[in-house]
C-alpha cells in the first residue's frame, strides 16, 4: 500500500490545501498502477472518509491530524455512521456500566 501525499516539503511548493486535496492522486495511483493506496488530506469528516472508500478512490483513509486532535474520533465516527463502535477491552466494563445507567 502507498501513502500517498503531494509533500509540500519545498517552500516553493504550491499545493491548494482544502478537505481531501490529496485524494485524487491516491485514486490515480489506485487505478493506473493497480496499487492499494491510502488517502491523506484534511480529511476530518467521518462521512466523507467513508465515500472515498465505497467510491473505490482509495483502500485505506489515513486521518494522522485529526486523530491527534480527537483520540476518539474513529469511535465518534462509527456512531455517526449509525454502527456500534469497537471500544477498547479496557473500556468495556465502563461502557457496559454507563449503558445500564449505573
Amino acid at each position: 500500500m502507498i501513502d500517498v501525499s503531494t509533500g509540500g516539503l519545498v517552500p516553493h511548493a504550491r499545493i491548494p490545501v482544502q478537505t481531501g486535496y490529496q485524494v485524487p492522486f491516491a485514486a490515480k495511483i489506485r487505478e493506473e498502477a493497480g496499487i492499494r493506496t491510502g488517502a491523506v488530506g484534511m480529511i476530518t469528516e467521518a462521512e466523507y472518509a467513508y465515500q472515498i472508500i465505497t467510491r473505490g478512490c482509495a483502500d485505506l483513509v489515513l486521518i494522522g491530524r485529526e486523530m491527534l486532535r480527537d483520540p476518539y474520533w474513529s469511535i465518534r465516527a462509527r456512531c455517526h455512521l449509525d454502527e456500534e463502535p469497537n471500544w477498547p477491552l479496557a473500556y468495556g466494563y465502563a461502557v457496559k456500566q454507563q449503558r445500564r445507567g449505573k
